[in-house]
């Protein structure tokens, strides 16, 4: 029911997309497809074909293809006079609406990528060959024979989401935020919030505090979900830290710099429906939850063969993989 236009009746997605989705969670046993209206549930969500169910994005046309534009934050839609190149105005989304139709998905997308901006063309990202790539990097750790300890430095859905499933496995997990930039997720309902945090210990920190330093030194996973750069500048690298498990949550792939949310993400890999007057947002924000899902699976895996492993998880990635079951 979240996916279609407002005013038209629901869309279902295209044949065998379904059938990819409840394989991300089969190794967890876990049915996906309540998972991806948990959001939606708590904040009165409805389908809005072309508008994203939280509002802050679109998908629309440009000269050559769709792109999906995402301006959750103040910043965003500051920047689209920069990003578009045009006079600022007290109403950005007339300008991009009336700009992007006289521009390529590629001019579009690789101006947007130098300011920060969520912007994606419709199918950019190919599909990989499976959801989530994960890389061993030694054999000097045995599998575990006790409940793992996750420290989850990820906010928003994916990675929550991620730990959440691990946490439901009983893993021992503990949230940690910083003062200064906690969750984002608390701006929205809290009964959400509370879903995805339930079973988990909490330590709110500055990232550079000897206390979080000392828990990481603990850890069996480490679950990050910011750029590389960002993680370097406080000393979050997983050469350094050394978990059994270095999960990476982004956008494109923990080697691109690029900012990505679960709206466009998905539109990036393809992952929408379509009827007669083109595409819409598949369900809300999807990418995320198909992520997060993906994500626990690799890492569930990875603690049960032991050794050590980065597991790069990139929502658009993931999301061109599900969409790939259409073909």
């Amino acid at each position: 029911m979240l996916t279609g236009r407002p005013d038209g009746p629901p869309l279902v997605p295209p044949d065998g997309v379904v059938e990819r989705i409840q394989a991300l969670g089969a190794p967890l046993s876990v049915d996906v497809l309540p998972l991806l209206a948990e959001r939606a549930e708590a904040s009165g969500f409805r389908r809005s074909g072309t508008t994203t169910c939280g509002g802050a994005g679109r998908l629309l046309a440009a000269t050559d293809g769709w792109v999906a534009v995402n301006l959750p934050r103040d910043d965003d839609l500051a920047s689209v006079a920069a990003w578009l190149e045009v006079d600022a105005t007290d109403d950005p989304w007339a300008a991009v609406v009336a700009t992007t139709r006289e521009r390529t998905c590629a001019d579009l997308v690789e101006r947007a990528t130098l300011l920060g901006l969520p912007v994606a063309a419709l199918g950019e990202v190919a599909a990989p060959g499976e959801p989530v790539t994960a890389a061993r990097l030694d054999d000097d750790v045995a599998p575990l024979d006790r409940p793992p300890l996750v420290v989850d430095l990820s906010a928003l859905w994916a990675g929550p989401l991620c730990t959440r499933l691990l946490a439901d496995r009983g893993a021992e997990v503990v949230k940690v935020e910083s003062p200064a930039r906690p969750d984002g997720a608390r701006r929205g309902p809290r009964a959400f919030f509370d879903r995805l945090t339930a079973g988990k210990g909490q330590l709110v920190c500055d990232l550079g505090s000897p206390e979080l330093g000392a828990l990481l030194r603990r850890a069996d996973v480490v679950v990050v979900a910011a750029r590389q750069r960002a993680l370097v500048h406080h000393g979050l690298v997983a050469e350094a830290i050394r978990p059994q498990v270095w999960l990476s949550i982004t956008g494109y792939g923990r080697a691109v710099d690029r900012v990505a949310f679960g709206d466009d993400a998905a539109v990036a890999g393809g992952l929408v429906a379509s009827d007669d007057d083109g595409p819409v947002f598949l369900a809300d924000a999807v990418a995320d939850p198909l992520t997060g899902v993906a994500a626990a699976a690799a890492v569930d895996t990875a603690l049960r063969a032991g050794g050590r492993w980065i597991v790069d998880a990139a929502l658009a990635g993931v999301a061109a993989w599900v969409a790939a079951g259409a073909q």
